[in-house]
């Protein structure tokens, strides 16, 4: 994606890196086909290892399979090494590396580039590492003890910004000296505000892409696939499963495929309108979409029949998922018009390496909200957080008083 903004002229960078991404997204929705099918016959003999029966895997999202069917689990990872060995020699012998002072100078061998490659990866593990053991529960046999203050150490809206701040630091304080000089050229990112502006932006597109393609799934299965009914407590009872409820295999797919699909088109609309003002129609629309689609997580999840509200809900998510395709589009044509041409590409890594993490926060806040029986509170929040996006659009880039005029 960095090296698309070297490859292209402004004037075509929202289409060219529009379809760059929209096309590498779309490995969402071909994974969500091809992992279930590949699980369905030992694909690599012994190396699928035993067969278990479908039914007894917890928390299956599939539905309407015939009793007794059976799926060979470790497929789910085989699938992946059959294309990463040829796409490992394309890469290797079909790709070049940017040898100009503002990319990378002075290459080493590839002994020592990969080493370095491995340390620095060594350094993302390390404090992501130390992200997980502080989120997840501790280790059966640890008692760790219940206070405040381990609670607010453990709560996730601390450790990701400081597993993220670690990250950058150690990475700045531990690389080797010719990238310890790269890495600070590229730190000046910091120091712009647009910089943080297009984070924030850039998060509500593509990370709501990419935490809505991990959530629906299961929230079509808890909100539709049981038959809630109100007990004579008055608390509301999930546990009834629902015949008539939506396969969740079935439907999973579509907004990814929607929303990875659209984004060159996107990218093509920036290019011609503008970056800002197409980003600002999508914030709009994901704004009504995400207050759509928690109303009819409400009407569904209070429901003995929650299946009758599954198509509005389903349409809406749609929208929802080509609005942020479209407005990934939109986000990377403003980068790359806002920055400078050295800058673009960290501001690209760095843009879509914090808005990654949707992937997490948004099945996280979805499944807490599910627990406490209202869903549609997690889309209030991201609905929120959408207008918190627009108007930052178009305060620095569409108003009156806008640092670039529609980028």
């Amino acid at each position: 994606m960095s090296n698309i903004s070297f490859f292209f002229p402004k004037k075509v960078q929202g289409t060219s890196l529009g379809l760059n991404a929209g096309l590498g997204n779309f490995g969402v929705t071909t994974m969500q086909i091809l992992i279930p099918l590949a699980m369905t016959v030992p694909l690599l003999g012994f190396l699928s290892g035993d067969s278990m029966e479908l039914s007894k895997i917890s928390g299956t999202i599939f539905k309407r399979i015939p009793a007794g069917s059976e799926t060979w689990i470790a497929n789910a990872g085989w699938i992946w090494v059959l294309w990463l060995i040829p796409l490992a020699f394309l890469g290797w012998f079909g790709m070049n590396n940017l040898k100009t002072e503002a990319v990378t100078p002075n290459l080493k061998n590839p002994i020592i580039s990969m080493g370095r490659i491995a340390w620095l990866l060594f350094i993302g593990f390390l404090t992501a590492g130390a992200g997980l053991f502080l989120i997840l529960p501790p280790p059966i046999g640890l008692n760790v003890g219940d206070s405040a203050i381990l609670g607010i150490i453990k709560n996730k809206w601390i450790v990701i910004p400081l597993v993220i701040a670690s990250t950058v630091f150690l990475l700045k304080l531990l690389s080797p000296g010719e990238i310890k000089s790269n890495l600070k050229r590229q730190y000046s990112i910091f120091n712009n505000k647009h910089t943080w502006i297009m984070t924030i932006i850039y998060t509500m597109t593509f990370g709501s892409f990419i935490g809505f393609s991990a959530a629906v799934p299961l929230s079509i299965k808890f909100i539709f696939g049981f038959a809630h009914e109100l007990g004579a407590d008055g608390q509301w009872i999930h546990n009834v499963a629902n015949v008539n409820g939506p396969s969740a295999f079935m439907f999973a797919w579509v907004g990814p495929f929607v929303g990875a699909l659209i984004r060159p088109v996107g990218g093509k609309l920036s290019d011609k309108f503008g970056g800002a003002l197409v980003t600002q129609i999508v914030s709009v629309i994901m704004v009504l979409a995400a207050v759509g689609v928690a109303y009819f997580m409400k009407q569904a999840y209070h429901s003995a029949t929650p299946e009758e509200y599954f198509m509005p809900f389903f349409i809406l998510l749609i929208i929802l998922f080509a609005a942020t395709g479209i407005g990934n589009g939109s986000t990377f044509r403003t980068i790359a018009i806002v920055f400078n041409k050295e800058q673009t590409c960290p501001v690209l890594g760095w843009t879509s390496a914090v808005a990654a993490y949707g992937a997490f926060i948004i099945p996280k806040v979805l499944g807490e909200q599910m627990k406490m029986t209202t869903p549609e509170y997690a889309l209030y929040g991201f609905a929120v957080f959408y207008g918190i996006c627009a108007i930052l659009n178009w305060w620095f880039y569409l108003g009156p008083k806008a640092d670039i005029k529609n980028p």
